[in-house]
Order: structure tokens, then C-alpha cells, then sequence
């Protein structure tokens, strides 16, 4: 997950009160701003903004239940915990229908404080990261497989930005589930041919039997059961883009009838004499190597050299791990605006769990993996990393392992979870943002 700078915003028109406030953030390592007036903090919000606001609800001039309802149509979804002296129930029901994150009465202890500011801020980075992607995938044209910062992925949308306008043919060359027909859709989507048809065809699934009628379509009496005119896939796709998934399993006796289509750019439907130009653009995909397979007689040479225009290799994602956290990430948004489901968090932990696995499925497994996760019917055994992982990711793993334990027992009192561990207060929730864990979880259990 990024690193967000966040920094709390904290007013309270006491000076000593807030100069000790500011000493505790300080020494909690925590960025801290202090004003004295809300009207101050007010010019220093926008639509996100990266802080967390702390507030007192009596001040001079703008209280803090106003600032709360000018914080609230300035960015709903901004932290304001407010702090009172003087409040009752009746007060911290209205702050929380009004929007508020959290409610602390004084006197409070310094650690209430931070734990409650703690969870906020998490919130906070979350909801930014979160709005981040949301703008990355909508400018990203479909292409939320071809998401990553890694130098092999960059190079690939480069590519396909510069074929997009273009009528070369594109050979894609990747494992299973690596993302080869969002590469298609992709060149589809942004190019000039968006207008026609996107028409896919599987060339392992598709039956010899019904291959030439499916492709390059059919006039009546060609053969029994033919009573109507029906256009191919091949004359569908006139204006568009053809994508050939799996070339491979093509049979040769078929390939043959395609290259003349290729070539010549023209079909002939099945009982038929009249040639039907077709111009389209041919996106052909494999998972082998294609000039070793014709190199064997597996695959016609003429067909290959016809395809092989320009290539387009994806790497698998266990090759790109740099990329997996903002995969996962933006294939969980996608799941919980789908499936209507809360967006779950995702701790250091798991992101480590993430980038030890080899995902032989690439892409396209980590994308149903993160839709369990958001279901809830998956969570990953962050005891048991993957064999062959690295000592951090191991420790790492152990090391929650304690703290989770260590909590459930002191039910989620911080304090005594950090004595029975044997580390300061300060350690452990240093360790409890790391790890994305929260104590009132284990003081629900």
C-alpha cells in the first residue's frame, strides 16, 4: 500500500492543553499540526486532504460540532474525533449522526487517544489509496489487469498505447491468466476501431466440425440443415477487431484456410461464390512458443511469420511481485463495489503472504483470491507462509502470530498485551499498524 504522509490536526484553544496534546503525538511519532481556533484548520481542508482531525467541541467562535458539519460537506469520509469535558450522551449521538469518527470524553489517558487516532488514520490512508485506484482504473480503459508500476508493465502499456490508432496485426505472448485479451480489448477500447466489433473466438474450443461455418459463416443448402444466410465471425468482425485465443490448438488443416483469410483480407461463406472483403484488425494470443511449435510441424510457419508482426510478451506476475499489492488492492475495490461488500483491510501481513506465493495462475488467480477475500470465504494461514519463502516473511508471519494471541488474551487491552509480550506500548502498536490489526476486534471476542 502507499505511503501516504498523514498528519493529525489537532484544536484546542487551551494552550497548555494542546501544547501536551502536541507532546503526545510527538512522542507517539505521530505528525500533529495544533490550532487554536477551528476557523484556522477550516482553510487547510480539502477533498483529500491527508490528515485526521481531532477537535474540542467548546472553542470560541466555530465550535466543534460546526466544524464537524463543515469537515463533513467539505470530504465525508475525513476523520473528526471529538474531545469534551463537558459532554453527555445526548451530545455524542448527534456528533455521530452528524458524521463524526469517534467520540472522547476528558479526562482520557494518552493511549485512548492514540489507539482511537491510530484507526483513523488507517481509515483515512485507506480511503485515499482507495480513491487513487478508483482514478487509475477509470483512466486505464479496461486495462485493470495491465495495473503495476513495474518497468515490464509500464513498457506494455506503452505499446499498447502506440498500436492502439494503428491496423497491425499483434501477436500476445504470455502464461495463463496473464492478462492477453485485455492486452486485445485494450488496443480495441483505445483505438479507432472502438466503433466496430470485438469479436473473441477460442481456437482450441472451437470444433473442427463447425469451424468454417462458425468462421466464415454459411448460405442456405451448403450443407443439411443450412435454411438461412449467416454471417461468420470472421465478416462480424469487419471494422473491429478479430481476437484469436489460444492459436495453438488451431489444426493445421484449418490453419491454411485462415492464412488465406489473413492474406487476402477476404471470406468466402460456406456455399457460396462471392468473396466478402473484410477489414479488421487480427489480435492473435498463445501461451507457447509459436516458432518452436512450427519449428516441430505443430503450427504452420507461414501462419506464424503472418501473425508476428509485433509482439507482445507478459510476463507472469510472479516475475513483477513489485506490482501484486496494487493488483490485490484493486481487484478488492472492484469485488466490494460488485458484490455491494465492505472493503476489507488489507494488513503488511497479507501483502507479505501475497508476494511469497508463486501464483501459477498469475493475474487472473490473485484477481478470484481477492474476490474470496472480500466475500470472506478466504483468509490466508499467515502461520504457514509458502515453502521456500524468505526469513522476513516468515518471521513476519510468527510474529503476528504472537501479537494476535497476545491480544485475544488481554482481550484487546493494549497495555496488558504489551506486558505479557515483553515490549513497550509504543513497540506494539507500532507492530498493530504494521501488522493492520485492531485491538477492539479482540475486545469484541
Amino acid at each position: 500500500m502507499s505511503e501516504t504522509a498523514m498528519k493529525v490536526l489537532y484544536v484546542e484553544d487551551d494552550d497548555a492543553v494542546r501544547a501536551a496534546g502536541i507532546q503526545t503525538f510527538a512522542l507517539a511519532d505521530v505528525a500533529v499540526e495544533g490550532h487554536a481556533r477551528a476557523e484556522t484548520v477550516v482553510a487547510r481542508l480539502g477533498t483529500g486532504s491527508p490528515v485526521v482531525l481531532v477537535t474540542d467541541v467548546r472553542l470560541p467562535g466555530m465550535d466543534g460540532m460546526a466544524l464537524l458539519r463543515r469537515v463533513v460537506a467539505i470530504d465525508a469520509d475525513l476523520p473528526v474525533i471529538l474531545v469534551t469535558g463537558h459532554g453527555d450522551v445526548s451530545m455524542a449521538v448527534e456528533a455521530m449522526r452528524a458524521g463524526a469518527y469517534d467520540f472522547i470524553e476528558k479526562p482520557f489517558a494518552p493511549e485512548q487517544l492514540l489507539d482511537v487516532v491510530r484507526r483513523a488514520t488507517e481509515k483515512r490512508r485507506l480511503v485515499l489509496e482507495n480513491r487513487a485506484l478508483r482514478r487509475q482504473l477509470a483512466q486505464s480503459s479496461g486495462l485493470e489487469g495491465l495495473l503495476g508500476n513495474s518497468q515490464a508493465m509500464s513498457r506494455v502499456r506503452e505499446l499498447v498505447a502506440e498500436l492502439a490508432d494503428t491496423d497491425v496485426d499483434v501477436l500476445v505472448h504470455g502464461e495463463t491468466g496473464t492478462g492477453k485479451e485485455r492486452i486485445a480489448r485494450g488496443l480495441h477500447d483505445s483505438g479507432r476501431r472502438r466503433a466496430g466489433n470485438f469479436v473473441a473466438i477460442n481456437c482450441a474450443a472451437l470444433p473442427e466440425s463447425v469451424f468454417e461455418s462458425e468462421m466464415f459463416g454459411v448460405e442456405p443448402g451448403a450443407f443439411t440443415g443450412a435454411t438461412r444466410s449467416r454471417a461468420g465471425k470472421i465478416e462480424h468482425a469487419h471494422g473491429g477487431t478479430l481476437f484469436l485465443d489460444e492459436i495453438e490448438g488451431m489444426p493445421l488443416a484449418l490453419q491454411a484456410k485462415l492464412l488465406r483469410v489473413l492474406q487476402e483480407r477476404v471470406v468466402e461463406r460456406l456455399g457460396a461464390n462471392r468473396l466478402i472483403p473484410v477489414e479488421c484488425r487480427v489480435v492473435a494470443a498463445t501461451k507457447v512458443d509459436l516458432a518452436e511449435e512450427s519449428r516441430a510441424g505443430r503450427f504452420r510457419a507461414d501462419l506464424y511469420y503472418r501473425l508476428n508482426v509485433v509482439q507482445i510478451m507478459l510476463p507472469p506476475l510472479r516475475e513483477r511481485r513489485e506490482d501484486i499489492p496494487l493488483l490485490f488492492n484493486a481487484f478488492c475495490l472492484q469485488a466490494a463495489e460488485r458484490y455491494r461488500r465492505a472493503l476489507p483491510q488489507v494488513s503488511t501481513a497479507v501483502v507479505d503472504w501475497l508476494m511469497s506465493q508463486n501464483w501459477p495462475g498469475n493475474v487472473r488467480e490473485l484477481q478470484h483470491l481477492a474476490e474470496r477475500h472480500v466475500l470472506g470465504v478466504w483468509t490466508p494461514d499467515l502461520g504457514a507462509v509458502a515453502p521456500g519463502s524468505a526469513l522476513p516473511q516468515r518471521v513476519a508471519a510468527f510474529e503476528q502470530h504472537l501479537i494476535e494471541s497476545a491480544l485475544a488474551g488481554a482481550q484487546g487491552e493494549v497495555t496488558a498485551a504489551a506486558e505479557a509480550l515483553g515490549v513497550p506500548r509504543k513497540t506494539l502498536y507500532d507492530k498493530l499498524a504494521r501488522f493492520g490489526l485492531e485491538p477492539a476486534r479482540y475486545r469484541e471476542t
